[in-house]
């Protein structure tokens, strides 16, 4: 019993690093490709959604945390991100043309709530099987299929709610600080001449 316990808590660790070093990689990477480090930090603020989604989801199904969900989480730290860059991505391209940050959140909204929603379903769609455990070994996929299908659905509708407030915040906390530079390096300049 006491080496079972161990072994439980020694893949808990593991995942839980694991999980860990995930979220830093797809930050980096995110970062990299993004040029920039605010709107990455906007895209991992979905993961918080995906793992109450997993844990309520989990309730209702009567399952308990396990190693096969520890994997589901892990798992959701890839997909559910997916959906954020889709969405983040059209509204800095859109930004870029012109639009306002209000107007290319709205545009963005609109053009990809289709694709993020297929794609999620077609997800959770894929995972029903095994979260009802059709498929005779439900001990350890009805864990992983009730985890992913939970985190999914609510961060997908958290996704396309609270991402796009997080993004404008935090893009007009950006300008004020910008014009606050501005304003003191422009002041400085007077002071200079």
């Amino acid at each position: 019993m006491g080496g079972v316990t161990e072994d439980v808590k020694d893949s808990f660790t593991k995942l839980g690093l694991a999980m860990a070093a995930a979220i830093a990689i797809v930050y980096l990477v995110l970062v990299i490709t993004f040029g920039q480090g605010w709107a990455p930090f906007v895209i991992l603020f979905s993961l918080p959604f995906a793992i109450i989604g997993a844990l309520v989801a989990l309730f209702i199904a009567g399952q308990t945390i396990s190693v096969s969900t520890m994997i589901g989480a892990l798992m959701l730290i890839g997909i559910v991100v997916t959906n954020a860059i889709v969405l983040i991505d059209r509204v800095i391209h859109k930004e870029r043309e012109g639009l306002s940050t209000r107007e290319a959140l709205l545009e963005a909204g609109a053009t990809r709530i289709r694709p993020i929603l297929m794609t999620a379903i077609a997800t959770i769609g894929a995972l029903i099987p095994l979260a009802i455990g059709m498929e005779g070994s439900g001990l350890i996929s009805k864990d992983l299929g009730v985890t992913v299908i939970g985190g999914l659905t609510s961060s997908t509708l958290l996704t396309l709610l609270i991402v796009p407030i997080v993004y404008e915040w935090m893009s007009k906390l950006r300008r004020k600080r910008f014009f606050k530079r501005k304003k003191s390096v422009t002041s400085e300049q007077i002071d200079h001449a």
